[in-house]
């Protein structure tokens, strides 16, 4: 995720139509948007060392896990960059913290855990297992987890020691940090085989990764393939248009998601929009839609490290924000069912039909807002699991990212602390939304 800047957001277009209205949720005030509540929330997570849950991290992304023989018992799994991956049950409470691995050297980087995903039925000596898939941004590696139904501590590094760098060839490199960031998983159903696909930091570039277990028992994985999307684009008028972004970094992917019914991938491009691509990187991407800022010229200014925007030439899309982040699917079965994206640049979050044959349409969009507990601004990830997950959550569930938790707290000199964590919303509050829009 790359935090947006005040001077760089253009114009933003229009607010969308403004939509009906459930019993339910209210309106998040002038947004046009139909707005839910969050049930409850995880432990706040400090990018500080001040103590509490404070050991640099940062919430980041989630997926859900359900256990199929005690839905009650189902478990959330979130990354927390350099504080590593946390667990917790449907309360929101934390039952497991496993920290990011050390730096081998002192001038090395330390792990920092960025996305996470989930492949079921995963091939282990000790029978199939379901695992939790980790980019980990600081060693550029994957890293494995083995998930225990019932155990105290649920999650078991299954990892390869010998497993291989994802993009670099040195350590040298590593430590530049052009290293895996997004990630969505998928299992071929013809070959039983289990992938990854994973997205570069900093870069464009894309790698399908196959996961496979060594005679010893552990988890590993070979390179299939690579793809660099686009890092530049032909405007309608015929100028070509790059996203102004850090010096050396071109406009990379973090949220990602693979429809398996469709063996389509989507990969949200920050600050381009949201891509459709063949799952195993072969084919030609289609750009389904783009982020308001689509187009707009930017300049960096080193004096401000900020890149300042010129005027907007009105070739951006309606519905997203930069950055696009999250991307998850929400499976209504026989192929119907929506996309989901983060709009981060406007705290919203876009629906677009899954169906390929209806080229993705936009659907509807909604708000989290203040409720129980607060809502989520600056959303980086989100994951969504259509199907009972005991009394709490007998709908479904919707894990997103609050990257401004609040209320502030402050350390001891007075200094307003990082503050991030997950809400988890009541999937039956968002399917009524959509579903009365469609």
């Amino acid at each position: 995720m790359r935090k947006l800047r005040g001077t760089q957001t253009a114009a933003i277009a229009a607010v969308l139509t403004a939509m009906a209205v459930l019993p339910a949720p209210a309106r998040a005030a002038g947004s046009g948007l139909p707005a839910v509540t969050a049930t409850t929330e995880t432990p706040a997570l400090y990018g500080d060392d001040a103590g509490g849950n404070a050991d640099n991290a940062d919430a980041d992304d989630p997926a859900i896990w359900r256990n199929a023989a005690d839905p009650d018992a189902s478990l959330v799994i979130a990354t927390a960059k350099e504080g590593g991956l946390r667990v917790y049950d449907l309360a929101g409470k934390e039952v497991q913290s496993i920290p990011a691995p050390p730096a081998p050297t002192p001038d090395a980087k330390p792990g920092r855990f960025n996305n996470v995903d989930l492949v079921s039925g995963f091939p282990l000596p000790t029978g199939r297992a379901d695992v939790a898939v980790v980019t980990d941004r600081g060693r550029d590696h994957l890293r494995i987890y083995r998930i225990t139904p019932g155990a105290a501590r649920p999650l078991t590094d299954v990892t390869d020691p010998n497993a291989p760098l994802v993009f670099s060839s040195t350590q040298d490199e590593v430590n530049d940090q052009a290293t895996p960031y997004g990630l969505a998983t998928w299992k071929d159903k013809a070959t039983g085989r289990s992938y990854a696909v994973v997205s570069r930091r900093s870069r464009t570039r894309l790698a399908l990764l196959e996961l496979r277990t060594t005679a010893a028992g552990a988890v590993t994985y070979r390179r299939v393939r690579t793809y660099d999307l686009p890092a530049s684009f032909t405007l309608p008028n015929g100028t070509s248009w790059t996203p102004c972004g850090d010096p050396g970094d071109l406009p990379q992917v973090e949220g990602m998601v693979v429809d398996p019914a469709n063996k389509v991938l989507y990969a949200g491009q920050e600050d381009v929009g949201i891509w459709r691509l063949p799952a195993d990187l072969t084919g030609r991407p289609k750009l389904i839609d783009k982020v308001r800022e689509y187009g707009v010229p930017a300049t960096y200014d080193e004096a401000t490290e900020e890149c300042v925007a010129g005027a907007d030439p009105g070739y951006g899309g309606t519905h997203l924000s930069a950055d696009v982040e999250g991307l998850t699917l929400l499976d209504e079965g026989d192929g119907d069912g929506y996309l989901l994206a983060s709009s981060q640049g406007d705290d919203t979050f876009a629906a677009y039909d899954r169906e390929v044959s209806d080229d993705n349409e936009y659907e509807s969009g909604f708000r989290i807002t203040a409720g129980t507990v607060d809502g989520s601004e600056e959303c980086d990830g989100a994951a969504v699991l259509n199907a009972p997950l005991g009394s709490r959550y007998p709908g479904g569930l919707l894990v997103v990212q609050d990257g401004h938790n609040t209320p502030d707290e402050t350390d001891a000199d007075g200094e307003v602390r990082d503050n991030t964590d997950f809400k988890f919303v009541d999937l039956r509050k968002v399917t009524g939304v959509l579903d009365e829009d469609d």
